[in-house]
């Protein structure tokens, strides 16, 4: 699978492509000085979550904006 390359808030400390391991350490030194180990693990989780939305659309595993709205509809009633 090929790298995709991310272009992220400079603020951040985010440049061009990093691997995974350089994201999770960029990640957490990010974090506040008293942060928790679930801070730490819920920043994680939603990068990774990110991560794979981003392969998916990637590899065109998406779903039309219409369908959606059709199945929030429903959701919502």
């Amino acid at each position: 699978m090929r790298q995709r390359a991310i272009e992220l808030h400079p603020e951040a400390g985010y440049s061009g492509t990093m691997t995974t391991k350089q994201k999770v350490i960029k990640a957490v030194q990010a974090l506040p000085d008293d942060a928790s180990f679930e801070d730490a693990m819920e920043r994680l989780l939603f990068m990774a979550k990110v991560e794979k939305g981003l392969q998916q659309a990637d590899a065109g595993q998406t779903i039309p904006h219409e369908k959606v709205k059709k199945t929030m509809k429903k959701w919502l009633k």
